[in-house]
Parts: C-alpha cells; structure tokens; sequence
C-alpha cells in the first residue's frame, strides 16, 4: 500500500519540488498552505504516514500544527519533519518540545529529502 505524506508549505515552488520528489519515490502526496489548511486536510484523510512542514507559514505556523497534530490519537507515532529556513538552535528545540521527529533546513537538496523520509517513513 502506498503511503500519503501531507506536505505543509506557504511556498508554491517548495510544495511542488516536495511533492515532486516524494511521487518520484513512490509516496501519495498531499498538499497544505499552511497549518490551518493542513488540519483540516488531515480530518479529511485517511492514515497519513508523515507530515513535512515549514516552520513560517499564515494563520498556524509549523510549530502550532505541530501541537495540534500530536494532541490527536492518529498522529501519536507519526514522523513530522520541519522544512524550513530557520536553522537556529532555539527555534531547533522548539520544534523538538513541539513534538518535531526531524529538520532539515531550506534550501534543501531533493536527495536528502527523499533519503530522509524513506527512512522514516518506508514507502
């Protein structure tokens, strides 16, 4: 069964190189704007094997969906990776308080990316 990793940019052109390069790996993708957005694509889906997201983002930045995400049963164990640009040990420890499984700072390297989430997340 092919996995779903919901995708969280305010970035038209980091949505679609993300979304890109996990198709590429095999993954089913979804796609939100920002943290507002993403909660309700996740109401929405079905199991979600991974959430990907920018830390600054409109109405619900990623360390804000991230509390939401985890205060939910169904995203207990699920891996959240920061995408972001923010690279500063504070905001570091924040994502990690938050419930944030890993970071990996923009610009990023598809590679990376891909190697990352199959690690995590093995399609």
């Amino acid at each position: 069964m092919t996995k779903t990793i919901l995708a969280v940019d305010d970035s038209e052109s980091i949505r679609e190189t993300v979304s890109f390069t996990l198709r590429q790996a095999g993954y089913q993708v979804l796609l939100a704007e920002d943290g507002q957005e993403a909660l309700s694509v996740a109401g929405g889906a079905g199991p979600i094997g991974m959430v990907i997201t920018d830390l600054n983002m409109p109405n619900l930045d990623g360390i804000g969906l991230i509390k939401a995400l985890r205060e939910k049963p169904a995203f207990a164990g699920v891996p959240i990776i920061m995408l972001t640009t923010e690279s500063n040990p504070e905001a570091k420890q924040q994502g990690k308080a938050a419930g944030a499984t890993g970071w990996i700072v923009k610009p990023f390297k598809p590679d990376q990316l891909s190697t990352l989430v199959q690690k995590l997340c093995p399609a």
